[in-house]
């Protein structure tokens, strides 16, 4: 039965990945190009793009934290 529905869940991402695009298709369906920068219609998008190397550089460090703790909370029990 595990086997089944892992299975089932893996076709499933596989599946829907393609369908998960963060950027639209370069045409948006228009017939001529048409905008392929996402924002405005003949100019730049405002602001740009959002960087994301400050949070994933916190989370990073969070998680090392988080696995370190866990380490020597397993060896400190294992010791005693």
């Amino acid at each position: 039965m595990k086997k089944a529905i892992r299975l089932l869940l893996v076709t499933g991402f596989l599946l829907t990945a393609p369908m998960l695009f963060s950027q639209p298709a370069p045409n948006n369906g228009e017939i001529g190009g048409g905008n392929t920068n996402g924002g405005p219609i003949g100019g730049s998008a405002p602001g740009g793009g959002a960087p994301i190397d400050g949070g994933l550089s916190i989370l990073l460090l969070l998680g090392a934290a988080y696995g370190a703790k866990k380490v020597y909370a397993m060896r400190k029990e294992v010791s005693e």
